[in-house]
């Protein structure tokens, strides 16, 4: 087979195959700059290290597999070897649901073939696809996954390549999609091994988590390929319908092609050649409509984006939470809730008090199609970047559904809240090196002191019992408190998936009213309304209606026309003509 690896500065290239005691020499490609190969005999699962210069054994930058974790050698992986049951006419994204799983808590054994026999919960659950968090390999046995170091790679303690491809393959028999979320923006901080090999890094531009990757300076051809390859290996290898694109705020790039519109052009020749759809979402605290706006357009071509200002808007609600980047969102209160669900964005272009700056731009709410901004009440970041991973309570989720899944944004759920699960997300690591470890607790414990937190009660990320205590309880569905709330996430996304106007991408045909503690929204004939407080509330309504759902049962409607409804209490009804008749979709 042909070894190929990308390593401008060496002057010698050397590969050992399966422990081989003598090395084999790759020679110069004469048409690529700075590649070397080498054609050798090498099967399925042969391993195999580079040598630079005489120097240590290294992994591929383009490892397919670390049986041994990112500091040993790569594996041989034969994409074509595996036996998918099935071919796959893929998912698009509008009218889905997604759900945001780790495969490291999902279940206590933290494996996909653990994770495969909990998607028939998914599946009558109702959402379309399963959002992976990072799979990629990084140090020790549990993590987030954000400091993955080998990009093309699959974490082998939750089954590897072939693990990873039996989950995807399972998830298609239960017409489920899988979107996967990468990281271009950094790598860990243990067991990268990308630097001897090429400039993959550039010191002219700096990320919270140092030098940033090489996207413009000398040399960043090469790196944009490598990342974009990366992504296209998911996609077809994987049989993935989606990519999540971590914080792409801090992909730095000046060049006049900018790398996430080089992508989305890759990712969408791709699609057209195996003939289904893919999508890209990114996650991005800009703002920006241009994020996915149409390349023909000026834009960079990417189907959705992240909507942090609606999660933000709705857990203020919810919370009455004030505190750091929540401040701006509590002071305008349901209102801010209203306004993203029908401008998209709350800082749209507007002074941010924390920022202490304007923030964003507005986007075209008669242009964007509302499936292009993701909403949700929970996710990975929102609850393990709390000092103690809490979540949301069951009472404050069921009011936080009933706006997300009638929404005009394309729903998120987080793994757990559907059943308003009781354990904790917290953040965890497992750094073999001892002195990294200590440094990750320690600034991890710093960082929430400054907020008034005694450094004691703040879980350390290295001890194993964090991880653990972030595992879902599978039992908990079964409890009666549990088993309710999941029974109206059930409905509500039920209720979506059957009514065409509560997938209606058109933003401006959104209508929203904040009143004190309460909110209404009228999509089509349906009006969603809810009760932020803790107190029985009357929410006015514009024309008289019927009770769809509602949580709980003692919401009520009232002559004027209007509704009661219960603390935190949240109802679904539909318009009645004048003459009594339901108003149809």
């Amino acid at each position: 087979m042909l070894f190929e690896v990308w390593a401008p500065g060496a002057r010698q290239v050397e590969i050992l195959i399966d422990g081989a005691t003598g090395a084999s020499a790759l020679t110069p490609d004469p048409a690529r700059a700075g590649w070397w190969v080498a054609d050798l005999a090498a099967r399925h699962g042969s391993r195999y290290s580079y040598v630079l210069d005489g120097g240590p054994p290294l992994p591929d930058p383009r490892s397919r597999r670390q049986p041994d974790g990112p500091d040993g050698p790569s594996a041989v992986v034969d994409h074509d070897a595996f036996p998918w049951q099935a071919p796959w006419p893929g998912r698009a994204l509008p009218g889905a649901v997604l759900y945001e799983l780790h495969v490291g808590t999902f279940t206590p054994e933290g494996t996909f073939d653990a994770a495969i026999e909990r998607l028939g919960h998914l599946a009558r659950l109702g959402v379309t696809h399963v959002e992976l968090m990072p799979v990629c390999p990084f140090p020790g046995r549990h993590g987030w996954g954000y400091e993955g170091v080998s990009l093309w790679a699959v974490h082998e303690p939750y089954g590897g390549p072939e693990g990873m491809k039996r989950f995807v393959d399972a998830a298609h028999q239960h017409s489920l999609g899988v979107v996967l979320d990468v990281v271009h923006n950094h790598l860990g901080p243990a067991g990268n091994h990308l630097p001897p090999f090429g400039p993959y890094f550039t010191d002219r531009h700096h990320t919270p988590w140092g030098d940033a990757v090489n996207l413009d300076a000398p040399g960043s051809d090469e790196v944009r390929d490598f990342l974009i390859g990366a992504s296209l290996q998911w996609l077809r290898d994987y049989r993935l319908d989606g990519l999540r694109l971590d914080a792409v705020h801090a992909l730095v790039d000046t060049r006049a092609l900018h790398f996430l519109e080089e992508l989305s052009t890759a990712v969408d020749g791709l699609s057209a050649a195996l003939g289904r759809p893919l999508f890209l979402i990114a996650e991005s605290d800009l703002n920006d409509p241009r994020t996915t706006a149409p390349r023909d357009a000026g834009g960079l071509g990417l189907q959705a984006q992240w909507n942090d200002d609606f999660h933000h808007a709705l857990h203020t609600a919810v919370t009455a939470e004030s505190q750091g980047y929540y401040a701006d969102f509590a002071a305008a209160g349901p209102a801010a809730v209203a306004k993203t669900l029908t401008h998209g964005f709350f800082h749209d272009g507007t002074w941010s008090s924390f920022r202490g700056r304007h923030h964003g731009r507005p986007l075209d709410a008669a242009m964007v199609p509302g499936h292009r901004l993701l909403g949700y009440a929970q996710t990975h970041d929102q609850i393990g970047n709390r000092a103690t991973g809490d979540r949301l309570t069951p009472d404050q989720l069921g009011v936080a559904a009933a706006l997300v899944l009638t929404s005009p944004f394309t729903p998120m759920l987080f793994m757990g809240e559907e059943w308003g699960a009781g354990t904790p997300w917290q953040f965890f690591t497992d750094h073999d090196d001892p002195e990294l470890g200590a440094a990750i607790t320690r600034g991890r414990r710093r960082e929430f002191a400054e907020h008034g937190w005694a450094e004691q009660d703040v879980p350390d990320p290295q001890d194993h019992a964090t991880r653990d205590r972030s595992c879902l309880d599978w039992a908990e569905p079964d409890k009666a408190v549990h088993r309710e709330l999941l029974e109206w996430y059930r409905a509500l996304i039920a209720l979506r998936r059957a009514e065409p106007a509560l997938t209606d991408p058109q933003l401006d045909a959104v209508e929203a009213t904040a009143g004190g503690r309460t909110l209404r929204m009228a999509r089509g004939p349906f009006r969603t309304v809810v009760n932020f407080s803790t107190t029985p509330a009357r929410v006015p309504l514009d024309v008289p209606c019927e009770v769809v759902l509602a949580r709980p049962a003692a919401c009520k409607l009232l002559p004027g026309p209007g509704v009661h409804l219960p603390p935190h209490g949240a109802a679904v009804l539909r318009a009645r003509d004048a003459g009594g008749v339901t108003v149809d979709g």
